[in-house]
C-alpha cells in the first residue's frame, strides 16, 4: 500500500493537469439519492470536466421521476435496486458512483460491475476485509475499473500537506495528532444500525483521519492500541460512539487519533516534526479548509469542489487507462486498520498488522 501513498503526494502540476487532456464526458449513474447524493455529488456533477450525470439507482420510484425531471434523463436511465443489470444495454453510462449504506457497496458495485460499468465508490468500501476482497474480485473479473472516494486525495491543501511532508521540509515527521468528529442527531438513521454502517464513528470519519496518517507519512501502521467510550449506550447500543486510538508506523512515527459522534464539530491533523508543525484545521470539510505551518509561510489554496474534482480524476483514469491511487486496494487496507482498531478496542490489547 506505500506505493498508493507515494502516488497521493504526486505534484501539483499533475493534480491541477487532471482531465486536460481531452473533452470527453463519460455518463455517471449515481446509485443511492440519499443527502450526499442530493446536496454534494449531483450539483458537483454540473461542474465536472469529464463527467455527466447521465442515470439513478433508486428504490423510490417517486424520487426517480423527481430526478428525471430535475436532471432531464431519459426513463431508460431511471433503475431501482433490482434492475440494475439492465445498464449492461445503456451505452450513456460508463461509471456507477455507489453512494448506498455500506453494507450494501459490495451488491451494488458487483450488479455496476456485472454490467461491465467502471464503479467508483463512497468511503468505507464496506465493512469488512472479506466483502472489500469479493468487491475487487467482482470488477477484476468484470475487466472495469473500481475506485473509493478518498476526496481529500485530490484537495489542494492535503496534497501540499503531503508535499511538505515528502519533502521534509520542516524535518522529519515524529508525531501526528488527528480527530474528527461532530454531535450526530436521530437515532433513526441507518449510520447508528450495525448491520448497515458496520460501525459508528471511525467507520463513517474516523476513517478520514486515518487516512491522513497514511498519506502523511507515506507507510502503512504496524500496530495500534485503541479505546471506546459511549456516554448514550441507547442511541449507541449497535455502534462505537467515540473511539480513540494510537498508530505505530514502521519510521517510529506516532499517531494520535481520535472520533466521536458525541461531541464537535472538530476535525483537525497536525504533524509535528523535527523543525516545527504543520497542518490543517479543518481539514476534512467539503468546503472552507485552513492550513498553517510554524513557519509562518502560507498553507492556502483556491477552495474546490471535492466531488467534482475527485469524478474528473477517476474519468481521467478511465479515458487514458492509467492505474487509480484510490484503488480497491486502498479502501481494503483502511477497512484492515480499522477492524484492527476494533479488535483492540474490544480485547484491551494493541494489535499488529500483518
Amino acid at each position: 500500500m506505500k506505493t498508493a501513498m507515494i502516488a497521493a503526494a504526486a505534484p501539483f502540476a499533475s493534480a491541477n493537469a487532471l482531465g486536460q487532456s481531452t473533452n470527453k464526458k463519460l455518463g455517471v449513474a449515481l446509485c443511492g439519492l440519499g443527502s450526499l447524493s442530493t446536496h454534494q455529488i449531483a450539483p458537483a456533477l454540473q461542474k465536472t470536466k469529464h463527467c455527466r450525470l447521465a442515470g439513478v439507482v433508486t428504490g423510490d420510484p417517486e424520487k426517480g421521476k423527481r430526478w428525471q425531471k430535475q436532471y432531464d434523463l431519459p426513463a431508460r436511465s431511471i433503475y431501482s435496486y433490482d434492475t440494475m443489470e439492465r445498464m449492461a444495454d445503456n451505452p450513456d453510462i460508463d461509471i456507477v458512483y455507489v453512494v448506498t449504506p455500506n453494507a450494501l457497496h459490495l451488491e451494488h458495485a458487483t450488479k455496476a460491475a456485472k454490467a461491465g460499468k467502471h464503479v467508483f465508490c463512497e468511503k468505507p468500501m464496506e465493512i469488512s476485509v472479506e466483502r472489500c476482497q469479493q468487491m475487487i474480485d467482482a470488477c477484476n473479473q468484470a475487466g472495469v475499473m473500481l475506485g473509493v472516494a478518498y476526496r481529500c486525495q485530490f484537495e489542494h491543501h492535503h496534497l501540499e500537506c503531503i508535499r511538505i511532508a515528502r519533502e521534509k521540509e520542516l524535518g522529519t515527521i515524529k508525531l501526528i495528532e488527528g480527530a474528527f468528529g461532530f454531535p450526530v442527531r436521530g437515532a433513526d438513521q441507518w449510520r447508528l444500525k450495525k448491520d448497515l454502517s458496520g460501525g459508528g464513528a471511525l467507520m463513517d470519519v474516523g476513517i478520514y483521519v486515518l487516512q491522513a496518517t497514511r498519506y502523511l507519512t507515506g507507510e502503512e501502521p504496524v500496530s495500534v492500541s485503541a479505546v471506546e467510550t459511549k456516554m448514550d449506550p441507547v442511541m449507541f447500543k449497535e455502534v462505537d460512539e467515540t473511539m480513540a486510538w494510537t498508530a505505530t508506523f514502521p519510521s517510529g512515527v506516532l499517531a494520535y487519533c481520535s472520533t466521536t459522534f458525541a461531541a464537535g464539530p472538530v476535525g483537525r491533523f497536525r504533524a509535528f516534526t523535527e523543525r516545527g508543525w504543520f497542518g490543517l484545521d479543518p481539514a476534512y470539510n467539503y468546503g472552507g479548509l485552513k492550513g498553517a505551518r510554524s513557519d509562518g509561510k502560507p498553507l492556502e489554496f483556491a477552495q474546490v469542489d471535492h466531488f467534482a474534482t475527485e469524478l474528473d480524476a477517476f474519468a481521467t483514469n478511465i479515458i487514458e487507462k492509467t492505474p487509480t491511487k484510490v484503488s480497491g486496494e486502498e479502501g481494503l487496507q483502511d477497512v484492515k486498520i480499522l477492524m484492527a482498531i476494533y479488535e483492540s478496542a474490544r480485547t484491551g490489547k494493541a494489535v499488529k498488522i500483518a
